[in-house]
């Protein structure tokens, strides 16, 4: 793996980690547990690096190349979602640190892809260690997860106020 120093400033720009700073000594020494615990992992392009609907424990941040992020309708038909590169500062599969639900997109590698996985066992032992971690990295994941509710929220009253206006002007 690359060393820790040339990993750290990516670690933090990333949304889970941006609340450590790379001049604080402590918040060094837990990013530095965290790094510990992460692997490289290699994708060719084409490659899925998550599947839709399997179960995975790994967190994943894409530290260099371009995926392509898809999910189905109910129907069976693919939906592209995004297509994200490295520079972006992306992750995926972080709600495997809490949850061993099925994945609820499908991660497709577009160019040959690195990526540094964490497990979430790995994630929950560090965590037992470095309560701080647990905190600032639950606490980001938990405002993620409220402001994607919001926008689902919202994005179901935008949906029921156009069919209702659709049923209405047929009637």
């Amino acid at each position: 793996m690359d060393k820790f120093e040339e990993v750290l400033p990516k670690l933090v720009k990333i949304q889970l980690f941006s609340d450590f700073n790379i001049d604080d000594e402590n918040d060094c020494r837990i990013l530095k547990a965290v790094y510990e615990n992460m692997e490289i992992e290699n994708y060719q392009k084409g490659q899925v690096i998550i599947e839709e609907g399997k179960l995975g424990d790994d967190f994943y941040i894409l530290y260099s190349g371009k995926v392509h992020i898809s999910r189905k309708t109910p129907a069976g038909d693919e939906i592209a979602l995004a297509d994200l590169t490295s520079d972006m500062n992306i992750f995926f599969g972080e709600t495997a640190l809490i949850s061993d639900d099925p994945r609820t997109a499908t991660v497709k590698a577009l160019t040959d892809c690195k990526c540094i996985a964490l497990s979430s066992t790995k994630f929950l032992e560090v965590c037992d260690k470095e309560p701080l971690l647990g905190y600032r990295v639950l606490l980001k994941l938990a405002q993620r997860m409220a402001k994607t509710i919001r926008d689902t929220n919202s994005d179901k009253a935008t949906l029921y106020e156009a069919l209702f206006s659709e049923i209405e002007s047929g009637v």
